[in-house]
């Protein structure tokens, strides 16, 4: 493996997070010189970063003002929601159809992990995931589909996760009060272990509206928001 290779592998990896974290803001300007020198790698590995995020929609580019961090916008997130519960539902429905023992297993172990794990950082100056929750909220929900047998199911599902994640980051104060999530994770695992199917996926379709119904209020108050009505995303494209 190539010296370049390896480090563009690395700041890949450093900028996804710093996406997916909202700690590169959306639609903030990206520029190569000072991001090769904040991480301390080449302009070509920074480049060929950005290019891999912008195929992944992490990222827009163009040419006359450069990469920014991908924005967000009421029309994003509907759309978005729309198609992960599309996909994420096919994926569970056929997990329920040739899961085994071992899918079951998992399940329990996640949905226990995650009712144990606190949400947010009791110590913070302003409400914040703790990165705990962050895993075990993904592993929970990974856990439910691992059984599924379609790989390209499983690649878009993945994907429309990671972009859900950057809306998440950005409305975590909101929204949390009034509404069980603990409750919502345990009947969506009661009833996928009960090979309910129709139920499992009316429930998780109920999870992932009210979830969306939050980011939404999130993103009309963010100050990040991008009031344009953005062109339809695609997988691979942007």
């Amino acid at each position: 493996m190539s010296r370049q290779f390896t480090l563009t592998e690395h700041i890949y990896a450093v900028l996804r997070e710093e996406l997916l974290t909202c700690r590169l803001v959306p639609g903030e300007r990206l520029n190569i010189k000072e991001t090769s020198e904040r991480h301390g790698v080449s302009l070509g590995a920074v480049r060929e970063a950005l290019s891999r995020l912008t195929s992944e929609g992490f990222v827009t580019a163009d040419k006359r003002r450069g990469f920014r961090a991908a924005p967000i916008s009421i029309a994003d997130l509907k759309d978005l929601v729309s198609v992960r519960a599309n996909i994420e539902g096919q994926c569970l429905r056929r997990a329920i159809e040739v899961g085994g023992l071992d899918w079951e297993s998992a399940i329990v172990a996640a949905g226990h992990r995650l009712s144990k794990t606190p949400i947010v950082m009791p110590d913070a100056a302003a409400p914040k995931l703790t990165e705990e929750y962050v895993l075990a909220h993904a592993a929970f929900h990974a856990a439910l589909v691992s059984a599924c047998d379609s790989s390209w199911l499983m690649r878009l599902r993945d994907w429309l996760y990671a972009q859900s994640e950057r809306y998440r980051y950005l409305t975590v104060p909101l929204g949390r009060a009034d509404r069980d999530i603990a409750g919502e994770h345990e009947a969506l695992q009661t009833a996928t272990l009960a090979r309910d199917a129709n139920r499992a996926l009316a429930l998780l379709e109920q999870h992932l509206s009210r979830t969306a119904e939050v980011l939404m209020a999130g993103v009309e108050a963010s100050e990040v928001l991008d009031t344009r009505v953005p062109a339809r995303r695609q997988f691979g494209s942007r």
